[in-house]
């Protein structure tokens, strides 16, 4: 052969071999996106499949649900335990609340007038009570039933304090109408301690600073901090506690109507007790009981390790499809379909799950008397148990028949939150409203938050007709804008709001029972996922992984099972 003629073969050799390559490599790419395609829905088939479908996939064993039970039993008894404690602390401070007011205040009755205890109407009557609050704190160790002793002041004393304001100074003569007075406040303190009290009363009876005038007189304060502890713990087999009250009467004169209210004040903390020795069997369970609550915590822990993982792979996988999609369709997502990945539930068992492990601690804390703070533990315990338990639902909703509820609530929340918004401004007018009109006359309309609680128990048909009736009947034109504003305001709220937001409920409910009959809508993640089961219809001799995980039919005893995320 010629060399031309080798030449000129060379060179169509070489093209007709690069002209092979070319298809080898688009069906070397087609391939290698099929396999990640068909990887990434494995993976949204398993991420959306229930603890029991992710068993018979891939024989995972559910440690999230296992946990989530054992936590359940676990934080709710630590609650109970915790609450019937607490109780013990709240019932010992309302007991001795009780006792100082029949202890330091004269004649009283029992039960309190309005929002202060009791009342005085005479000057006689006013030295009574405050010389016998006076004696009475003198004469504590001979006349309490309870664990009562003296406590010291702010500087160190065991004292009784005495603080009385008024007028700097100033002449009234009421029958001329002339009045002269300096409006500055004057504050004038003594102090009694029991020393000075046992000395004969006269002597600091008589003192000039007892020399009231009443006219000017504002107010007359007595404070006193006494010490008790709390012996009724060691019944349920807890340490006791050590309180410190401090206690303030105060004689309030500030209308200079002719009657003095006596309002008694009594601030209870918790403090560490010195020289602490309790025997017996006590200290044993106390430290059962922390040895529980350290588990409690470990288990709390470890939910919110493998909630915290769980959140994390799937925005991990939500970030894949995003730009899986993006790349092969050439647009973005909806957004329903991206909040898919977020799981609400794992959200709610992080929050709980951080809630139960501070208020554990707390807990912890003040089983040893180091912290007191009772109210701040019983909230975070409290709502962690609610959670906990609300957390429930997620596995009842994987039955169809439970699941109702909870799509109920997700398809009727925005309706509701946005039909609350413009319910709520004539709320708040109506509120605003009775506050300034009826207050002066009617009891639930004194403050702002009596009359919102006032016309949301008048929503609920509660209590009306002694709303109607405890209108005081001093001013006709009161009374008579009180039945315009009452009868308006019911017939608004309950024959009208309250109505249509039921029938925003109603409608969501009859929507979600056309979808279960009919379907739900389709969304683009949904029908990325139906891909899989029809490509298993027409695969002759599917892969194992693929008809195991991706595609894996359920049985009929199955079809009661939904998907929910």
């Amino acid at each position: 052969m010629p060399r031309g003629e080798e030449a000129l073969d060379l060179p169509v050799w070489n093209s007709a071999s690069a002209l092979s390559r070319g298809p080898r490599r688009r069906a070397m790419a087609h391939l290698d996106s099929d396999v990640k395609e068909d990887c990434l829905r494995e993976d949204l088939k398993f991420y959306f499949m229930n603890p029991c479908e992710k068993y018979r996939a891939r024989h995972q064993i559910p440690w999230k649900l296992g946990l989530q039970i054992l936590k359940i039993v676990m934080v709710t008894t630590q609650l109970v335990r915790f609450g019937l404690s607490n109780q013990l602390v709240v019932a010992f401070k309302e007991e001795n609340i009780v006792a100082f007011k029949y202890l330091f205040l004269k004649g009283y009755s029992g039960i309190d007038e309005d929002n202060y205890s009791c009342s005085v109407y005479t000057q006689e009557d006013a030295y009574e009570s405050i010389f016998y609050a006076i004696n009475q704190y003198h004469r504590l160790k001979n006349v309490s039933l309870g664990t009562l002793g003296y406590g010291e002041n702010e500087e160190n004393r065991i004292a009784l304090q005495v603080c009385k304001q008024h007028y700097k100074k100033g002449t009234m003569f009421s029958s001329n109408k002339t009045l002269n007075i300096d409006s500055d406040i004057e504050t004038d303190c003594v102090y009694l301690d029991l020393q000075a009290l046992a000395r004969d009363p006269q002597d600091w009876k008589n003192s000039s600073f007892f020399r009231l005038e009443f006219y000017r007189l504002l107010q007359i304060k007595i404070s006193f901090p006494l010490k008790g502890i709390d012996l009724q713990t060691i019944l349920s087999r807890e340490l006791p506690d050590c309180y410190v009250f401090q206690n303030t009467i105060t004689f309030d004169n500030k209308a200079h109507s002719g009657k003095i209210k006596i309002y008694i004040d009594s601030d209870a903390n918790i403090e560490e007790c010195k020289d602490l020795n309790v025997s017996g069997s006590v200290q044993k369970s106390a430290q059962y009981v922390l040895v529980f609550d350290a588990f409690v915590i470990v288990i709390c822990l470890a939910s919110l390790i493998l909630c915290t993982r769980s959140i994390i792979l799937a925005l991990r996988l939500r970030k894949r499809f995003l730009n899986f999609f993006l790349e092969k369709y050439k647009r973005h997502v909806c957004n329903a379909d991206q909040w898919e990945f977020i799981n609400g539930w794992y959200v709610l068992v992080t929050i709980s799950d951080l809630m139960t492990i501070i208020g554990s601690i707390l807990k912890m804390e003040i089983q040893v008397k180091n912290l007191t703070n009772y109210d701040l533990c019983s909230i975070l315990l409290g709502t962690s148990t609610l959670l906990v338990w609300v957390g429930v639902i997620r596995y009842l909703g994987y039955f169809q028949k439970y699941n109702v509820l909870i799509l109920t609530m997700q398809a009727s929340l925005p309706k509701v939150l946005r039909f609350c918004a413009c319910a709520g401004m004539m709320y708040l007018g109506y509120t605003f409203c009775g506050w300034v009109v009826l207050g002066p006359y009617h009891n639930k309309f004194v403050a702002l938050n009596t009359v919102s609680e006032c016309l949301f128990s008048l929503v609920n048909g509660d209590d009306m007709f002694a709303t109607f009736a405890q209108i005081q009947q001093k001013s006709v034109l009161v009374w008579l804008f009180s039945r315009l504003y009452l009868y308006s305001f019911i017939s608004l709220f309950i024959y009208m709001i309250l109505s249509l937001f039921i029938a925003l409920i109603t409608d969501s409910y009859d929507t979600i029972k056309k979808y279960q009959q009919n379907g739900f809508p389709v969304t683009d993640l949904q029908e990325f996922l139906k891909e899989c089961s029809s490509r298993e219809e027409y695969q002759k001799e599917p892969s194992a992984l693929l008809s195991c995980v991706c595609c894996l039919r359920r049985k009929e005893s199955d079809d009661h099972l939904m998907l929910t995320n």
